[in-house]
């Protein structure tokens, strides 16, 4: 698709995932084993034959640099296209960060024109689905569109989340409401969206002039252009997540253990490309047990894994048992040690006789808005000592070292 564009907005810091977005974004922390979150949105371009790609990243942006590169797993270092990192930068004038989702795209205005397209696709890097933007563009097209917002159902007790779209019978948006508390509709924009180029580019001037705008497309543009009667929603119905909360994280991690997982990463019609240390085959010992589980290249079990997601590089000890938890890159795991209903972030070492996720939920003592599920999380580069009980929704910060012997009680932390 030469006359499009892709803008994928990958500046989000990701608060609602707590130590897991302390030191990265939210589209660069790790998802189902081998990937990072940004993985899902840059492979739906290149499947869906649409390789300029600019990224625009900003909140600690340089993870996401290194694993995106050139972006050669995703055959997108290429003359005549391929990805570009965006990220804000001084002018003669002034030195301001990216103010919004709408001021992101404003301010690589000059980096769209080089291409000189049709179309411009924005897209969200933080989320985990499987989209065939080519269909999206075309669908824009034959309905003689402006701007087209990518929309599926939710529950209407879901609504009041998103931006509600209200349209007519041939999809034409009437409406629109901004995380409302009484939604007139359930039809939610899940924040991708196709317009055409010289009409968004004027929009996005106009937009930057305005001093009472807070240049959000949901906020500020979406409304002001529904004017032109030219907006239309794009009924979504494939697999769509928002791993923006620690419990979502877990359960859309966890989902693809499912016997039919409703999203298939396996799908060889729709690949899944990722930048992934090449590691050594994944090693079972004969003390070691595998069950419902991924277990990624590189690792060595030689405990019990049930119902979880292992990534590479990951070495569980002798009679220690993972249950229900997603355990990231090169996490080090010893002996007799038992891990329940937790995440825990890469380059971490729990060290023998440890028991992480047992007993009863109890309210967080640390922030509520945050950890408010029975899962236990424990930050990257954190190094637990021996003998340590940690109980259910505990918090543990990166580069955190726990003494010997440490119990910290469900709803606790150590910051």
């Amino acid at each position: 698709m030469t006359n499009v564009v892709a803008l994928i907005l990958a500046g989000g810091q990701g608060t609602r995932l707590g130590v897991l977005t302390e030191k990265i974004p939210k589209p660069a922390v790790q998802f189902g084993g081998k990937y990072r979150i940004i993985d899902f949105t840059l492979s739906n371009c290149v499947n869906s034959g649409i390789y300029r790609v600019g990224v625009l990243a900003q909140y600690r942006p340089h993870l996401l640099n290194k694993h995106i590169g050139i972006g050669k797993p995703w055959d997108l270092d290429r003359k005549g296209g391929g990805v570009t990192i965006l990220q804000p930068y001084s002018t003669l004038t002034e030195s301001v960060w990216y103010k919004g989702t709408a001021d992101a795209v404003y301010q690589n205005i000059e980096f769209v024109d080089e291409y000189n397209p049709e179309y411009v696709v924005v897209l969200s890097g933080d989320h985990i689905y499987s989209m065939d933007y080519s269909e999206f563009v075309y669908y824009h097209v034959s309905k003689g569109a402006l701007a087209t917002i990518a929309c599926m159902e939710v529950p209407i007790s879901e609504a009041y989340r998103f931006g509600i779209m209200v349209t007519d019978i041939d999809y034409k948006i009437v409406d629109f409401q901004e995380k409302p508390k009484q939604p007139k509709s359930n039809l939610a924009s899940l924040g991708i969206y196709v317009f055409n180029w010289d009409f968004i580019k004027q929009v996005l001037i106009e937009d930057a002039k305005d001093e009472t705008s807070e240049h959000d497309f949901g906020k500020n543009v979406i409304p002001k252009i529904l004017s032109t009667e030219r907006v239309y929603a794009f009924p979504f119905e494939g697999y769509w997540q928002d791993v923006g909360t620690i419990m979502s994280y877990w359960e859309t991690n966890l989902e693809l253990v499912r016997p039919i997982p409703p999203f298939n990463i396996h799908d060889p019609n729709w690949r899944i490309y990722t930048r992934s240390e090449e590691m050594q085959p994944a090693y079972i010992s004969p003390s070691g047990e595998v069950r419902n589980s991924i277990i990624s290249e590189g690792c060595e079990i030689y405990g019990l894994v049930e119902n979880s997601i292992i990534s590479q590089g990951v070495i569980i000890g002798q009679n220690t048992v993972v249950r229900n938890s997603v355990i990231m890159t090169k996490v080090e795991i010893g002996d007799n040690v038992i891990i329940e209903d937790a995440i825990i972030a890469e380059n971490t070492i729990i060290k023998n006789g440890c028991k992480i996720g047992l007993g009863e939920y109890a309210e967080s003592k640390y922030d509520k808005k945050v950890y408010n599920s029975h899962i236990t999380v424990i930050g990257m580069d954190s190094i637990v000592e021996d003998d340590c009980e940690f109980g259910k929704n505990v918090v543990i910060g990166n580069d955190k070292v726990i003494p010997k012997g440490t119990k910290i009680e469900s709803g606790g932390y150590f910051m």
